[in-house]
């Protein structure tokens, strides 16, 4: 029964993260990356605090060895997030994700550079692979193979491809974190630093929201606090290696949701590309389990790995 809880609490938290995304999406138009960030990070702080309080975790989440890791942290999580927020103004909701999934890959390029971890063949063969199927998305935005070019929406690539990289930043400095920060604390703080790094932002403008954008920038806040529960929940019950791959039936929600509620339609070309990332990055996640099953095992022989 526990990799079943595992999966539900991560395809629940998949939903939960793209109706969030629908939400800001929704507010776009009107309220600006930055104020966005800000609601959504504020508003998820009583949320994480309730839960840790009724796991007897409070002390531990507000305990950090290492505060300006946690700064760091909060730099590059916030700027990936203000930059998905960003895109969602310019592109359809599947195709910001497609472009989402281009994280991982960059995680394995990061963690390289970063972590001096290694990659060998395989999984730098599927890293090529996944930056291939990037592209088969972007192609559509930066007029590749066409004579026009839709300036708005090639900013919104633009940006949804800097999030994922600022995304890939911010999880190479969770695992370097991990070895002297607790996931409460990692989860607690950062929405404090992103609250506070949103405030930056209002040097250059927020809008007065209406009610219902208002409403909905408050429930996009609540419905990331629980989304952030159920996903590292699901990581209690399961391997990352069962439970990650789930993350990619967002494709699945943000098209159903894009369509009922954006009458957005994804091309051809947005959902070939993206699956061909997803193929990659399930291939990426499998390797990965692989490897750290093998790093677990006395070695028999030494045989090539990555």
């Amino acid at each position: 029964m526990q990799p079943i809880r595992a999966i539900t609490f991560k395809i629940l938290s998949v939903l939960i993260f793209v109706m969030m995304a629908a939400m800001i999406k929704a507010t776009s138009p009107h309220i600006p990356p930055g104020e966005a960030v800000f609601f959504r990070s504020f508003f998820a702080i009583p949320v994480i605090v309730a839960w840790l309080w009724m796991r007897g975790d409070l002390a531990q989440g507000f305990a950090t060895k290492n505060p300006l890791n946690h700064v760091w942290r909060g730099v590059v999580g916030t700027s990936a997030m203000a930059l998905m927020f960003a895109s969602l103004a310019y592109l359809p909701l599947p195709e910001q994700t497609a472009i989402g999934y281009a994280m991982p890959i960059f995680v394995v390029i990061f963690a390289s550079m970063f972590l001096n971890e290694t990659v060998r063949l395989f999984r730098l063969s599927m890293v090529g692979v996944g930056l291939v199927g990037v592209m088969v998305v972007l192609s559509q935005r930066l007029s590749i193979g066409t004579t026009g070019m839709d300036t708005a929406a090639t900013l919104g690539a633009v940006f949804a491809l800097g999030g994922a990289v600022c995304a890939a930043l911010a999880q190479v400095f969770i695992r370097k974190m991990t070895k002297t920060e607790s996931t409460s604390s990692i989860v607690f703080w950062f929405s404090c630093t992103a609250t506070g790094l949103s405030l930056f932002t209002l040097y250059w403008g927020w809008s007065i929201p209406t009610w219902t954008e208002a409403a909905l920038l408050i429930g996009s806040g609540l419905l990331g606090g629980v989304g952030q529960i159920l996903l590292t929940s699901s990581y209690r019950y399961a391997d990352a290696s069962l439970v990650a791959p789930f993350e990619y039936s967002s494709m699945i929600f943000s098209v159903a949701i894009g369509w009922m509620i954006f009458d957005e339609i994804p091309t051809g070309t947005t959902l070939i590309g993206g699956f061909i990332v997803i193929c990659a990055g399930i291939a990426i996640i499998w390797r990965e389990n692989q490897l750290r099953l093998n790093r677990t095992q006395p070695r028999k022989a030494m045989t090539p790995q990555g």
